[in-house]
Order: C-alpha cells, then sequence, then structure tokens
C-alpha cells in the first residue's frame, strides 16, 4: 500500500502548488521564492525499550499499532514532503514497512528525539526536519502545518514549536507539563518544568502556555544542535530545547488549538482507546 500523499511531481513544485494555491490566499513577505521550494521532511523517532512502557510503538489501538496511525495522521500534513520513522528496533522498522510506510535504522546508542532525527537525514538534501513524537496517536496534521508555516516566516528563528494557552490548575502545576514565557513576537523566552511566569496574585484563572513537543528545525542548525554540549539550564530542567535559547538562538512558537494525548503508560494508551471508543 502506497501513502496517499506519495507525490506524482517533484515534492519542490508540489509544496509550491499547496502553499500558493491552497494555504496562502497573501504570500507573508518572508516567503520569498526560495522559501516557497523549501523541502520538508517528517521524522518520527520510534525506540521500542521504555522504563514505563516497553514495546510502546507497537502497542495495539484498535486494528492498528501506536506507530501506525502517528504515521497515518502525519500523512495528512500538507506540506509534509515526505514520512520516515527513526528506529532502533528491527520490529519497528519492519512492521512500519508491513503497513506501506517508510523507515529507516538508526543506532541504539542515541540520546534524544533530535540525535535520531539527525541521523535519520545523515546526507539527505532537506531544508526543514519536523521532529514529530511517536507517542501521540491523535497528532494533529494541521498542527504540524502550522509550525512549519510558523518557521517559514521567521528567517531570524532556527526552530519553531507549537504552544496551547491553558488555565487548567493541574496542568499548571504538573512537572509534566511544560510551560513556556513569550515575548510580544511568540518567541521563546524560557521553557520550564515549574508555572512561569510566577504571578504574585496567585495563577487560578490565569492563563499559561503549554509547550507541545513537536519541532521543525532548519537542517544545517539540527546538524550543529547535536554536536552541542549540554547546558547547566537544560540539565536542571530536563529540556533539551533549553540548550537553543542558552546559546542565543531564537525559538518561534505558535499559538494552536489542540489537546495533545500522549501516551507514556499503558493506563494513557487506555485513555486513547476510550476516546476513540476501540
Amino acid at each position: 500500500m502506497k501513502p496517499f500523499l506519495e507525490p506524482c511531481t517533484p515534492p519542490q513544485y508540489r509544496l509550491e502548488c499547496r502553499i500558493s494555491l491552497k494555504l496562502l490566499k497573501t504570500p507573508p513577505k518572508s516567503l520569498t521564492s526560495s522559501t516557497i521550494m523549501t523541502k520538508i521532511t517528517g521524522i518520527i523517532p520510534a525506540r521500542y525499550k521504555s522504563v514505563r512502557f516497553e514495546g510502546k510503538p507497537l502497542a495495539k489501538i484498535g486494528d492498528k499499532t501506536m506507530i501506525q496511525m502517528v504515521y497515518e495522521r502525519c500523512l495528512q500534513s500538507e506540506l509534509l514532503d515526505r514520512v520516515r520513522v527513526a528506529t532502533d528496533d528491527r520490529r519497528i522498522y519492519d512492521s512500519v514497512l508491513s503497513f506501506g510506510g517508510q523507515a529507516v535504522m538508526t543506532g541504539e546508542d542515541i540520546a534524544t528525539g533530535s540525535d535520531r532525527c539527525c541521523a535519520a537525514v545523515k546526507g539527505e538534501d532537506w531544508d526543514i526536519v519536523v521532529n514529530i513524537q511517536g507517542d501521540e496517536p491523535l497528532i494533529d496534521p494541521q498542527v504540524i502545518d502550522t509550525c512549519v508555516r510558523s518557521l517559514l516566516d521567521a528567517p531570524e528563528a532556527v526552530c519553531s514549536t507549537p504552544v496551547v494557552a491553558t488555565t487548567d490548575l493541574d496542568e499548571i502545576n504538573s512537572p509534566h507539563a511544560v510551560k513556556v514565557a513569550l515575548n510580544q513576537k511568540i518567541e521563546a523566552l524560557y521553557f520550564s518544568r515549574y508555572p512561569i511566569p510566577y504571578n504574585r496574585k496567585g495563577i487560578e484563572g490565569k492563563t499559561y502556555y503549554k509547550h507541545i513537543g513537536l519541532y521543525c528545525y532548519r537542517k544545517p542548525f539540527l546538524e550543529k544542535y547535536v554536536t552541542m554540549p549540554q547546558t547547566p539550564l537544560e540539565t536542571s530542567e530536563s529540556l533539551e530545547q533549553l540548550r537553543m535559547l542558552e546559546n542565543g538562538y531564537k525559538i518561534q512558537c505558535c499559538l494552536v488549538k489542540y489537546e495533545s494525548v500522549g501516551v507514556d503508560t499503558k493506563e494513557d494508551l487506555e485513555k486513547v482507546k476510550t476516546l476513540l471508543g476501540v
């Protein structure tokens, strides 16, 4: 079975048509002819080993594996010219090929999803690499496209990532929900597991911004980024994106309306099944 978005014309011309005719009635000034021809790939890092949920990518949701659900939703993106799974396990690799997807084997000793994405595109000619979480089977393809557009619109940024507004006190106080402080250009000032900014009058009824773990990188920067040593704030918060900010790079955020449903445990998987009625 071939992916239904497999191009019959060169990807760059397909992207040019999509942007000019379908997405951008009035192209932003930052979209020059060179950026319109941008080549974009989506990479889904997928590890088999996990402390909390081993074999998670191959967990079944109805009659499909989780990795298949993520992959097929990514294919619905209008801006990705290719989708590929990057894995360290032959079982995941074979599973992806069995449903007609593309996959590449990467090393077992790779530390992060960004490192795995970089390894997956080594030697390939791409302008933007989108790091897509393999444990979000309900990922909205429009979020991917919005994130890509925000990077195309921000020539000074090396990366873009989505955020969602929240007033939920449990989310705001949870260290598992990463918060971000933004400037007036919706660029990231800081990411933290702590509620930021601090509000001396209390956080009830206040709007905070929750980070969604999807990243669009300019490929030359991604290749540089994975060689940078870890930074103090990154280590303290255990948030790799802080490495970019600590080194003075800009991260362009984009506001989206999206309820992220990540699967970290078997209990999370059951919640997704309940949502889908399977």
